[in-house]
């Protein structure tokens, strides 16, 4: 009763809570005969409903349809119900009571539409042939000291998330919750991510509830097959596990995607000692400010991202824990990133020779030294919200190092947040997550990485321009000639 029905974005308590709150409000206006019936049952379908989710936890959208129908509520039944004297009550003057109605049918509106524009995200299934697995890990760079903090003693911590092709029909196992791992830490991200864009926590309380596609903590697929390797770094303020649905889709076609948070960085970051970490990132009006914060920010993302993959080499080879041992093929492993991200994945590919391709999801590059790269590149382009001239003439010069192919993909209708899974559960305005739709937006991105990744990793042969053309207005820039 109280699970989301897909397209609705409503449970079947709150669809009887909406159809009473819309009979209780309408049922002075229906012929005399009909009124008494329609008022009681339009009663009932408001006070029992409400009791049940004031019971199981009431959704926000919930209130003002609550709100609307108990207004309506003594104005409807009153009239209907005998007075000592034995006379019913006056029913409230038409002219009195067209204003109120019309004040309850809106607040009673307010909550399906709210339930619309911002919705639990129900990620979509993924296309491949593999069950996917997720766990968190944590490893602490010894070599590198916390520059967030003034503790000499204090090493970089990164939280990485794994999403890998996993067995079937596991005993027992469970779909991931989207945020973390409890629903204790989605709450502690949620929240951090709502306070960083400045709206009350409340308002993304379906992030907290949503449970994405994979299944946690289960074995790999069996045997000996060895996946090619996918490092993702989020945007600024963003949490390890903003492209889920690009993860999982990656993982069920066969690969071992790596999420990271990033501490101090990230929205949040529970540890695993229990502390949570909160971003230190601030905005600032001082270009040059500015432009030092994203260089410095961008040189430790694309330092955790070269760790990681060290990380990961040891796991393959059973020397740190993990459920992955023997199944990495890191002569296959790429890089990628959302903004901020792309830009440290564009760094981190310069500066580490075992990346073997890298991804920009619709980033500016921030690395304060770019020189040829030897990685092909593809670089996701948004059109809606802000773009610009210096924007594109940047990205086009830095895939422009390569010595390899570099690719630059402009996306019709795409905005900046087009490439995460933001379009899940946000509103649905074009300058905020572009015009492709809900799963349109997670299908294109992904889409465009698994064709890019398959031909430039080897898993697929052809023309890797041709793949790209299909998802948007692709730009082949010629490999460059590194003396």
């Amino acid at each position: 009763m109280t699970d989301i029905l897909p397209g609705l974005q409503m449970s079947l308590l709150e669809i009887l809570l909406v159809c009473g709150a819309v009979v209780l409000t309408l049922a002075r206006w229906f012929p005399a005969a009909a009124r008494r019936p329609m008022a009681f049952a339009g009663a009932g379908l408001v006070v029992l409903p409400s009791a049940a989710l004031c019971v199981a936890g009431m959704r926000w959208q919930s209130v003002p349809v609550m709100a609307g129908g108990l207004f309506a509520l003594p104005f409807a039944v009153a009239p209907l119900l005998p007075r000592r004297s034995g006379r019913q009550a006056r029913r409230v003057r038409w002219w009195l009571a067209l204003p109120g109605s019309a004040v309850c049918l809106g607040l009673i509106a307010a909550g399906p539409a709210a339930a619309w524009a911002l919705p639990r995200p129900d990620f979509p299934a993924p296309s491949g042939q593999y069950t996917v697995g997720t766990t968190v890990v944590q490893w602490t760079d010894m070599s590198r000291p916390e520059t967030a903090t003034t503790d000499p003693h204090d090493h970089r911590d990164v939280v990485v998330q794994l999403w890998y092709p996993a067995a079937q029909n596991t005993p027992h196992a469970r779909r991931a919750p989207y945020l973390g791992r409890t629903r204790a830490e989605s709450r502690i991200v949620s929240d951090a991510l709502a306070d960083s864009v400045g709206v009350p926590g409340f308002v993304l309380d379906g992030l907290p509830q949503a449970r994405s596609r994979a299944y946690l903590d289960v074995p790999p697929v069996p045997g000996h097959q060895q996946f090619p390797v996918v490092l993702f770094s989020p945007g600024a303020g963003g949490v390890r596990t903003q492209n889920t649905a690009l993860a999982e889709e990656l993982a069920s076609h066969g690969y071992v995607v790596a999420g990271l948070d990033h501490p101090y960085d990230s929205a949040a970051v529970l540890l695993d000692d229990g502390r949570v970490v909160r971003s230190k990132l601030a905005s600032t009006s001082d270009a040059a400010e500015g432009t030092r914060g994203a260089v410095a920010a961008t040189a430790i993302r694309a330092a955790d991202l070269s760790f990681v993959l060290t990380e990961l080499g040891k796991m393959a080879q059973g020397q740190v824990p993990g459920p992955l041992v023997g199944r990495l093929d890191l002569t296959r492993a790429a890089v990628t990133g959302h903004s901020y991200g792309g830009s440290a994945a564009l760094q981190a590919a310069r500066q580490d020779p075992r990346f073997a391709a890298v991804i920009d999801l619709d980033g500016y590059p921030h690395d304060a030294a770019p020189t040829a790269y030897h990685q092909p590149a593809l670089a996701l382009v948004h059109t809606i919200g802000g773009s610009t001239a210096d924007y594109h003439s940047r990205i086009t010069k830095v895939l422009g190092l390569s010595t390899a192919a570099g690719y630059r993909l402009t996306v019709p209708g795409s905005s900046h947040l087009t490439f995460t899974d933001a379009p899940l559960y946000l509103p649905p305005y074009s300058p905020i997550v572009g015009g492709l739709g809900r799963t349109g937006s997670l299908h294109t991105t992904a889409g465009a990485t698994l064709a890019f990744l398959d031909h430039v990793l080897g898993k697929a042969k052809g023309d890797t321009a041709q793949a790209l053309k299909a998802y948007g207005n692709l730009t082949v820039l010629a490999p460059h000639a590194a003396h």
